[in-house]
């Protein structure tokens, strides 16, 4: 985060007539200012402000609040990412029957989830991350292709073997952890 000399200047920036749009991201809740406190006087807390931000800054400041996904959201996103992912686009028909059909198909699906996998993608989404469940989606289609699935299904035992083959960081750091002693020379 930003210290004290760094806010001054955003503030007078902020006041001049070409001023920058400035976007700010914080999950530091109530805290001390960063560079506020004295090095002389180690019990003092130095000016505690709302996300660390000085008070003469925080009224001109538009705050966005963010929240978690939930679960049926976190389903939502990946069903619709699943269909552009395993879309391949296909070159335009000049025949009768392409012109002659409602809704011309300019996307061919290569894949398609299971609901079993993709119950197993938003478990992991939950769980992990949505970025990590969406990154599951290419090894998933690719084991499935391998496996030689019918019409391309993804199902969730290649999700499932994604997962093991693709950590996340928590599952990583976590094995780094364990293994620690095993890696000094």
């Amino acid at each position: 985060m930003l210290d004290i000399e760094c806010f001054t200047y955003l503030n007078r920036a902020l006041e001049s007539s070409i001023s920058p749009i400035v976007i700010l991201a914080s999950n530091r809740g109530l805290t001390t200012i960063r560079g506020t406190t004295s090095p002389l006087a180690p019990m003092d807390p130095g000016l505690i402000s709302a996300h660390g931000i000085p008070p003469d800054l925080l009224p001109r400041l538009l705050i966005i609040p963010t929240h978690p996904y939930t679960a049926p959201e976190i389903r939502t996103i990946i069903q619709t990412r699943s269909r552009l992912e395993f879309a391949a686009p296909t070159t335009p028909q000049l025949t009768e029957e392409a012109t002659t059909s409602a809704a011309p198909k300019s996307l061919a699906v290569r894949s398609s989830l299971s609901p079993e996998a993709l119950e197993v993608l938003t478990t992991q989404g939950v769980q992990v991350s949505l970025r990590y469940a969406l990154q599951l989606l290419a090894p998933a289609g690719i084991l499935a292709r391998a496996r030689g699935s019918e019409n391309g299904v993804i199902s969730g035992s290649d999700v499932q073997e994604a997962v093991a083959l693709f950590w996340d960081a928590g599952r990583s750091a976590a094995q780094l952890k364990e293994r620690e002693g095993e890696f000094i020379c």
